[in-house]
């Protein structure tokens, strides 16, 4: 048995993304145009919003439907896929030129290209003419702030990804405390397994606020 206190090993938690993404009003828009690739002008479409909002997890999803190839913009290559290319954080894609190659690639295939980042494509500091070009002309589709129930069930999905058992009362009352972001939810969650894990015990409010003091100081 493990004692109380005991550090716990250093597992790193890496989400899957076998579950569909929670589905609310301010991603709807966003899930429905990614379903549709025949209709995106251009054969490209631009998901965009705040840092954990759900972006790569749609990207993760539409590229295993389609059997298309994932790619984060930092480590994107000069490639183009059977099928299509899902490019995560495509702002960071370190060389203009090879992003502007694989949308001439995509097009001239009649391939998909979905595209993620936090601003719109318009937005994104790019200096290659030809490249802003195009990416002014790419359908952009904005994930909202989330609702309070997509919080409620992301949180609860959150904790039983990572098996942390917490009651629903104690859920709400640590949400209620937290800024009303995916992201913040994530964080939470990742802090709340490995207090457990060290405390050896079931969350409790106590222990939660323990957590939350530990955020609260952070941010100070």
């Amino acid at each position: 048995m493990r004692e109380s206190g005991q550090l716990p090993l250093p597992f790193v938690h890496r989400p899957e993304f076998v579950d569909d993404l929670l589905q609310a009003a301010s991603n709807e828009n966003a899930l429905a145009w990614s379903s549709r690739p025949q209709d995106w002008p251009g054969g490209r479409l631009a998901i965009w919003g705040a840092e954990g909002c759900g972006k790569t997890h749609l990207l993760h999803l539409w590229a295993g439907r389609i059997g298309a190839r994932y790619r984060c913009g930092a480590a994107l290559r000069a490639e183009m896929p059977a099928t299509g290319l899902a490019i995560d954080d495509a702002d960071a894609v370190p060389d203009a030129a090879v992003l502007l190659h694989t949308l001439n690639a995509a097009a001239e295939a009649r391939l998909p290209v979905l595209l993620a980042a936090r601003q719109p494509p318009g937005r994104w500091p790019i200096e290659l003419p030809d490249l802003a070009s195009r990416l002014r002309a790419t359908m952009a589709v904005e994930i909202g702030p989330a609702e309070d129930t997509l919080l409620q069930a992301l949180f609860a999905r959150l904790l039983s990804e990572r098996q942390i058992a917490v009651s629903a009362c104690v859920q709400d009352w640590i949400r209620l405390r937290l800024p009303r972001t995916p992201a913040a939810l994530r964080e939470a969650a990742a802090r709340l397994d490995h207090a457990g894990l060290v405390a050896g015990r079931a969350i409790t409010r106590a222990l939660a606020a323990a957590v939350l003091g530990q955020l609260a100081d952070r941010d100070c």
